[in-house]
């Protein structure tokens, strides 16, 4: 097995395994137990200009008996900002900001560069050149380079500040564990080989083309005849796949944290199915160490929330 036909079998199953992660994660995410909502307002996806002086539906008289309405256009203004520009890390935590902003951003074009090329190999099956000259092909030719460099140069900059942060800041470092700087490290050897790939085989990724050509008309005949390229393609297929698999699958396991339990006021009507989740999550047996909770790993919340104090 030679190792460009390796390298094909790899990224499908490294695709498969991010998709499986994932929808896995997403899916045990949505069973856990009913959450404890936050309960402060303003909420984001409250209409109309209730949220901009902190108000909300409790407001209205009899407020749990009319149908909720809730804005999506004003969830997408609190998300937005906060998935690109991570917004309450910058309002909380600045030091930090100045180093996970730039690793976080630099992922993104650094995507958003691999979708160029996808599109890029589309618009070349399709019979559309993607050469200097042209119109929608020589777009995408001189644009993919600028998007990956920015991206690349970003997510270097932060990666490296992170690890500096982790290893040596006193109020970073105790609180991180040997597998978020393993993380890390695996970041930036990963980008060093895709400075050294970008500069010295592919710098407008005519060759990365022809792997993703390959990779969409199932071709494996055509080798990739670059051992660094090579090396590069492997280590990104694998890091994709590696990431939804650690606590790194944040990026789309917010949904839960924002909506969930931060913006979560759907009201708790007799005979509704939050009181139907209530009662059957206090009859959970208690296992808590806590001495004034008086748990045995037999008693539930009932019983505990009943029982008379000594």
């Amino acid at each position: 097995m030679t190792p460009s036909f390796l390298l094909y079998i790899v990224t499908y199953l490294s695709v498969a395994t991010f998709v499986a992660a994932v929808v896995v994660k997403f899916l045990r995410f949505q069973k856990m137990p009913l959450h404890l909502r936050w309960e402060l307002y303003p909420v984001a996806h409250e209409p109309g200009d209730k949220a901009s002086y902190g108000g909300s539906k409790l407001e209205e008289v009899d407020w749990w008996k009319k149908q909720a309405k809730q804005s999506r256009l004003n969830e997408l203004k609190a998300m937005i900002p906060e998935m690109l520009f991570l917004v309450a890390l910058f309002e909380n935590n600045k030091k930090l900001w100045w180093r996970s902003f730039p690793f976080h951003f630099g992922l993104y074009l650094i995507a958003g560069s691999i979708g160029l090329n996808i599109l890029g190999t589309i618009l070349e099956l399709a019979g559309i050149p993607v050469t200097e000259s042209g119109s929608i092909g020589a777009m995408i030719y001189h644009i993919t380079p600028f998007v990956f460099i920015a991206g690349l140069f970003l997510a270097t900059f932060g990666v490296l500040g992170l690890i500096q942060i982790r290893l040596f800041d006193a109020g970073t470092s105790k609180y991180s564990s040997l597998k978020d700087k393993c993380n890390l490290l695996l970041f930036l050897v990963v980008f060093i080989v895709a400075w050294f790939t970008f500069f010295l085989v592919d710098p407008h990724f005519i060759v990365t083309r022809f792997f993703i050509q390959n990779l969409l008309t199932l071709n494996f005949t055509m080798p990739v005849d670059s051992s660094l390229l090579i090396l590069e393609l492997f280590l990104t297929v694998l890091i994709t796949a590696y990431i939804p698999l650690t606590h790194m699958a944040h990026f789309f396991l917010k949904w839960f944290t924002w909506h969930k339990i931060r913006w979560d006021d759907t009201a708790n009507i007799r005979g509704g199915e939050i009181e139907k989740i209530i009662e059957k999550q206090v009859k959970y047996p208690v296992t808590w160490a806590a001495k004034h909770l008086n748990a045995d790993g037999k008693k539930n919340w009932v019983d505990i929330a009943t029982e008379e104090l000594k």
